[in-house]
């Protein structure tokens, strides 16, 4: 008697196929551990670069946190992408053409940061062709996700137009509350001179705050139950919820200091304030544009219960 033909799922993990896992690896590996081109001095590979790079200087020191979070929403959607069907399919290649285009260019100009962007590419094509369509649909987001630990050095020179208006903010704020502020350039004066000047530079504009909180705020509206275009807005809104915390945050150093003691809001409260004051605010922010997007508040125990049940039907 004939034996019983194999289901989709026995013949999925072939000979072959782990064969061809274990190159590609291996080849993964070589070109993104193994070979040092970049660095300042070409004694890093692409990868130790991108650790290095997760530095003040670049506003990229939330960059730690995407792997993490990636993992996170794989997991999360781990049994909607193990229901989904598997087969092999020669269009996930189409994705390499890119990738490959793109590590030549990295190595040709010398940018680490075009080799690192063709990785998510690498892995997206490799789920395509491996599982099929559909596992690389629900692969594609949480993979893609990874582009924004790259450092770009385009968002570096919005600095100072976020130092304006954070210092602006921080006059305005300060006024609220009765304290007499001067603007000199990007610098805060006390109208009375009862402390010293605050200068709001680079790391203080709000850059660093801005990208962690538009991280955040991607992955909230990727595990959100909402459109597509309301994920979208979603996502955005970190953009102004960032400048009103960081304004806030300017605000209260400089009431600290007028109310206060102006050594303790220079230096303690200013290196704690972020923590105190901007996350709070930005995060409860996010919650209160979703639920004013979903049209109920998300925090509500029943409804919060409610909403992870959805969830998982739209997966």
């Amino acid at each position: 008697m004939d034996s019983p033909v194999p289901d989709g799922k026995e013949r999925f993990l072939t000979a072959p196929m782990i064969a061809a896992l274990a190159v590609s690896t291996l080849l993964l590996a070589l070109n993104y551990l193994a070979f040092p081109e970049f660095g300042s001095f070409g004694n890093e590979n692409s990868i130790q670069w991108l650790i290095s790079s997760w530095n003040k200087q670049t506003d990229y020191e939330h960059g730690w946190l995407v792997v993490p979070i990636i993992i996170f929403m794989l997991y999360h959607a781990r049994k909607i992408i193990a229901q989904a069907p598997r087969r092999m399919d020669w269009r996930g290649l189409i994705l390499f053409i890119p990738a490959i285009m793109l590590l030549m260019l990295s190595f040709r100009v010398g940018q680490p940061r075009v080799a690192v962007g063709a990785l998510p590419l690498i892995l997206l094509g490799g789920a395509w062709y491996l599982a099929g369509p559909q596992t690389a649909r629900l692969c594609a987001f949480p993979l893609l996700f990874f582009w924004l630990c790259i450092p770009l050095p385009s968002f570096q020179q919005a600095t100072v137009g976020l130092q304006i208006i954070a210092t602006e903010l921080g006059h305005w704020g300060a006024s609220i509350f009765g304290v007499d502020t001067y603007l000199q350039g990007t610098n805060i004066r006390s109208t009375g001179g009862h402390w010293d000047a605050f200068n709001i530079a680079g790391g203080c504009s709000g850059m660093r705050s801005l990208m962690a909180l538009l991280m955040l705020s991607a992955a909230w509206a990727y595990l959100s139950d909402l459109k597509f275009w309301k994920k979208c807005v979603l996502f955005l809104s970190a953009i102004p919820l960032a400048v009103i915390g960081n304004g806030v945050r300017i605000t209260s150093i400089v009431v600290m200091a007028e109310y206060g003691n102006p050594e303790f809001a220079s230096k303690t409260w200013h290196d704690w304030s972020g923590l105190l004051f901007f996350f709070p605010i930005s995060l409860f922010g996010l919650a209160a544009v979703h639920s004013l997007l979903a049209g109920e508040l998300i925090w509500k125990p029943s409804q919060r219960k409610k909403l992870v049940v959805k969830m998982n039907k739209s997966h």
